[in-house]
């Protein structure tokens, strides 16, 4: 692309991705999460181009990039433009303040391992485009704008929480997220001498293919069947364990399970909040392991890669707790390992992993940070 030649950024941006301790698959069904954005970014070079509506995108990761037009944004062919475009239109339905530009990306978050660059390339992209046209969106503004833009242009009707973590995330503290109110309580983690370990499988799943919408109307249909008798049931964070029980020989099977589930995982974030505030580390690692079982066997979403390795971290010398993270088949999981352990326990997975799938482990310590920023 030409403009790369004379290219003079104005303004650079970093957007992290995300982890989450626990609360998985809650977000949608309006419960309460517990992520913080890491130390792993995607940056973004801006400039102004001086055109009226001609934008440039260029991905170095991809070593490719798509020119758009602002007066007639549409949906590509190409699944990545599509986080870029869905961005844009969001934009300018909120604002005509939106000219050309030209920006460079350049990704460091490893794509399809679940610590969100999807939200973090929505992100990023909003956050830079509001600080150079002054656009005069907020920062809730910019989580919800980019939301949308997964929802509409890429077909994943994914939750708050990723683009929430991406954007208010704060230095050493992870969010207790009510997502029906978007009440965010700031929690210290303080886990030393324990780290939080990432170890990617390198399976990749693609969740607009249908699993992940399929749980989230699984959800909604059973909160449909409870409403009609409880009209104050709005998603299953007003359903308790007992209500539901008297729905299981009239729900489908499938239905309830997955109901169980969520309903299981509200409570256990709140368990972990309260761990982590007492600094009860060995609970909070059991109740990473019961998250994982749950969604591994209520809700479905894990594979064999994933199983695999949250079964082999059990028992093991200075790890706590394990679970699979993000959407599931596939992707990363997250453990909870004493820092003297954590070569050791890296070697011997990666070792095990080989043996079992003939596929390369690949581990990162993650450390949580503030979210989307910049730089210059």
């Amino acid at each position: 692309m030409q403009f790369l030649e004379n290219f003079t950024p104005q303004l650079i941006v970093d957007s992290p991705g995300r982890i989450n301790i626990i609360g998985e698959h809650t977000d949608y069904n309006l419960g309460y999460i517990l992520p913080t954005a890491i130390d792993k970014t995607i940056k973004f070079s801006f400039q102004k181009n001086g055109s009226e509506n001609t934008c440039q995108i260029y991905s170095l990761g991809y070593d490719t990039g798509f020119e758009a037009d602002l007066g007639s944004i549409a949906k590509s062919e190409v699944q990545w433009e599509n986080y870029v475009l869905g961005v844009l239109h969001q934009i300018a339905l909120r604002t005509d303040k939106l000219r050309g530009f030209d920006c460079i990306i350049e990704s460091k978050l490893p794509i399809g391992s679940g610590v969100s660059s999807s939200a973090a390339l929505e992100c990023g992209l909003a956050y830079g485009l509001n600080e150079l046209f002054d656009l005069g969106l907020s920062k809730i503004d910019i989580v919800e704008l980019s939301r949308a833009a997964e929802h509409n242009y890429v077909g994943t009707k994914c939750g708050i929480m990723d683009q929430y973590a991406s954007v208010m995330s704060k230095e050493g503290h992870v969010i207790l997220l009510d997502c029906e109110s978007l009440e965010a309580t700031y929690i210290p983690i303080e886990i030393a001498p324990y780290r939080i370990l990432l170890l990617n499988t390198n399976v990749s799943h693609s969740l607009a293919t249908g699993e992940y919408n399929t749980r989230r109307s699984e959800c909604e249909s059973g909160v449909a069947m409870i409403q009609a008798q409880n009209t104050e049931v709005k998603a299953l964070r007003h359903v308790d364990l007992q209500t539901l029980a008297t729905y299981k020989d009239t729900m489908d099977p499938i239905v309830y399970k997955r109901c169980s589930y969520v309903i299981e995982e509200n409570q256990r974030v709140l368990d972990a909040v309260k761990a982590l505030k007492e600094n009860d580390l060995k609970t909070l690692g059991t109740l990473m392991y019961e998250t994982h079982q749950g969604l591994s066997e209520q809700y479905e979403v894990s594979c064999p890669e994933l199983d695999f390795l949250v079964d082999f971290s059990k028992g093991r010398d200075g790890v706590l707790g394990a679970r699979m993270m993000g959407g599931g088949f596939g992707g990363c999981t997250i453990n909870l390992v004493h820092e003297d352990a954590m070569e050791a326990f890296i070697e011997a997975a990666s070792k095990a992993y080989a043996e079992k799938f003939n596929i390369a482990l690949t581990a990162f310590e993650a450390q949580p940070r503030e979210g989307t920023s910049i730089v210059k």
